[in-house]
């Protein structure tokens, strides 16, 4: 076979494999929403089977042959092309997947189906010794996983940790080795911030954002300001789940969940903010290229710069609320008529440690990330037992945060992540802060349009600097091309010490 007849091939491999994902993911979805409890079982045999199926494509010796000959061929000579930039991760995940066995690929799907069922009623109850067998599997199979892809020839470098393998999958070609340092010196940098602006004379008011906000109020609002920013909700649509997430099922099908709290406004009005950023990435890569690297996100990393880029740099800003607190006020009749946008403003950027993550303050936030990335390390590496997992929870919350959580829900179990074997996904947050900031100070000064409630030259810069790329570019790519300097925790720092040294004074 030639490589003008190969590639073509390989595109339709990768596109009926996108296909069958797909199908996974509409279950995983459908899992966290609508699906009765009892269906979980039976849920973990479906997921199971579509995930031996596709490993059976992934792995396709037919697949590996052709790519071999497109590779040794000139249609890949400009490494930045579209076809060169799909040979290359093909082969990323081709050599990822042939070493995993299918028994191992088959066994996660099922025991991680089960486990997100446990997690929920754990959470529940708040009782971790509920979810404790099933992430003791969990982390013995993930274990195996990185032990398979450790073995060489997955460009993973020589000495690195278990923990490398497994978060080459959310962000490729990172290490940990490259993070430690990253999270020594955020932390060094944000320990500071966080005990000046406590010791500061300053205060926000936080008790405006616990009145009453009827839920069904509160989803109306929050999906007008989504389809504000962009969001095509006759492409996507809006449910409850106990952990936000968006799924994207494929071109015209992406799904943002969220959860509702009638008595805190940010639970809901945040979340959805984030979701939606993610989901206006989805929407914004090439249709024409689903199925292919090149029509799929970046990395995670720079997934969850979107989702925090409108989530804080947009959401939390101050012109943003100049436009939208008079709507708000219209929103809920007779709730926030005391307040002014200045007091509400200051209210959604207050600063103190607190035990939960997707509740947490732009300054804290990366703490919470870094002691997860902390515990990760530990039990991927075997040093903490999964039964020691909550007394350590605890102990790092104290270091960092100067907080013990009392209770299991507030601590070890208040995340999915590991429920769903999500090792090496945590440390992505930290990263899409970092790179969400160097696209909002590298983009022409969005002020006065977020003033106006206007969005549309924003989202074009991002369409254009980062969406449409897919994956031709790696990791940081997207950003380093966009905004032509390295990334770095410079811009991210700035941006946050200018915003809250205004508000607190210090």
């Amino acid at each position: 076979m030639t490589a003008p007849d190969a590639y073509p091939a390989l595109v339709t491999d990768a596109k009926e494999l996108a296909v069958l994902q797909s199908c996974a993911a509409v279950l995983g979805w459908d899992q966290q929403t609508y699906m009765p409890k009892g269906g979980g079982a039976f849920r973990g045999d479906q997921l199971g089977l579509l995930a031996k199926l596709c490993h059976a494509k992934a792995t396709d010796p037919a697949f590996g042959e052709r790519l071999a000959v497109v590779e040794a061929s000139d249609l890949v000579r400009d490494p930045e092309s579209v076809i060169a930039a799909n040979v290359r991760e093909w082969r990323h995940g081709y050599d990822r997947a042939t070493k995993l066995p299918a028994r191992l690929v088959e066994e996660l799907a099922r025991v991680t189906t089960a486990a997100q069922e446990a997690w929920v009623v754990a959470k529940g109850k708040s009782d971790f010794a509920l979810f404790r067998p099933h992430l003791e599997k969990i982390v013995a199979l993930k274990r195996e996983e990185a032990s398979a892809l450790s073995s060489g020839g997955t460009g993973l470098r020589a000495g690195d940790a278990l923990y490398d393998a497994l978060l080459d999958e959310y962000e490729p070609g990172g290490t940990t080795a490259e993070l430690r340092p990253l999270f020594a010196s955020l932390t060094a940098e944000l320990v500071p911030i966080i005990q000046a602006i406590g010791e500061a004379g300053k205060k926000p008011d936080e008790s405006v954002l616990r009145r009453e906000f009827p839920v069904d109020r509160q989803k109306w609002f929050a999906e007008g300001v989504a389809a504000a920013f962009g969001f095509d909700f006759t492409a996507g649509r809006l449910d409850t789940t106990s952990h936000p997430f968006c799924s994207a099922f494929g071109p015209g099908d992406c799904r943002l969940t969220t959860r509702y709290n009638p008595r805190f406004f940010n639970e809901c009005f945040f979340g959805v903010l984030h979701e939606a950023g993610h989901g206006l990435y989805e929407q914004g890569l090439p249709a024409d290229l689903f199925g292919t690297p090149c029509g799929a996100y970046c990395s995670l990393g720079v997934h969850e710069s979107q989702s925090r880029f409108w989530e804080n740099l947009i959401g939390r800003s101050r012109p943003f609320w100049e436009h939208v607190f008079p709507r708000l006020q219209q929103a809920f009749p007779g709730t926030l008529t005391d307040v002014t946008a200045d007091r509400w403003h200051f209210a959604v950027n207050a600063v103190k440690p607190s035990l939960i993550r997707v509740e947490a303050d732009e300054a804290t936030y990366n703490l919470h990330v870094a002691i997860r990335f902390e515990l990760e390390l530990a039990l991927i590496g075997g040093e903490l037992a999964v039964a020691d997992l909550p007394g350590a929870w605890a102990d790092k919350y104290e270091s960092f945060l100067g907080i013990r959580p009392a209770t299991d829900a507030e601590g070890c179990l208040q995340d999915i992540h590991w429920s769903f074997g999500g090792f090496g996904y945590f440390p992505t947050y930290t990263l899409g802060n970092l790179h969400a900031a160097h696209y909002f100070a590298h983009m022409p000064d969005p002020t006065d349009a977020i003033r106006r409630g206007e969005f549309r030259d924003v989202l074009g810069w991002l369409r254009a600097n980062v969406h449409t790329h897919g994956r031709r570019f790696r990791s940081g790519g997207p950003t380093r091309r966009a905004t032509r300097t390295p990334l770095t925790a410079e811009a991210f720092s700035k941006s946050l010490t200018g915003k809250l040294g205004e508000l607190y004074g210090v």
